[in-house]
């Protein structure tokens, strides 16, 4: 390996601010904040969205049900097929 080309891998704080939550993972990311979690002094990073606020993996995840053209068509005109047919 070349010396002095590789960045600096350090342990980072990155916070949820959607969930208030922290995770502590190693990273080569740079930033000149820090915060102290449990006595020790950690590079901040906020972040977004994670795992811990994220609907796909919180289970809160919404879906959308977009019916076809058919049964849209269905919908809409099926009170008149059921008149027709008791005619």
């Amino acid at each position: 390996m070349k010396p002095n080309i590789h960045p600096d891998y350090q342990v980072v704080a990155f916070h949820d601010t959607a969930a208030d939550s922290y995770f502590i993972i190693g990273s080569t990311i740079k930033t000149d904040r820090t915060v102290e979690i449990d006595g020790n002094t950690y590079p901040y990073v906020p972040i977004d969205v994670s795992s811990d606020s994220h609907p796909f993996y919180t289970g809160k995840q919404k879906t959308v049900s977009t019916d076809g053209r058919v049964a849209q068509f269905n919908r809409r005109f099926k009170n008149l097929s059921t008149a027709k047919k008791a005619d």
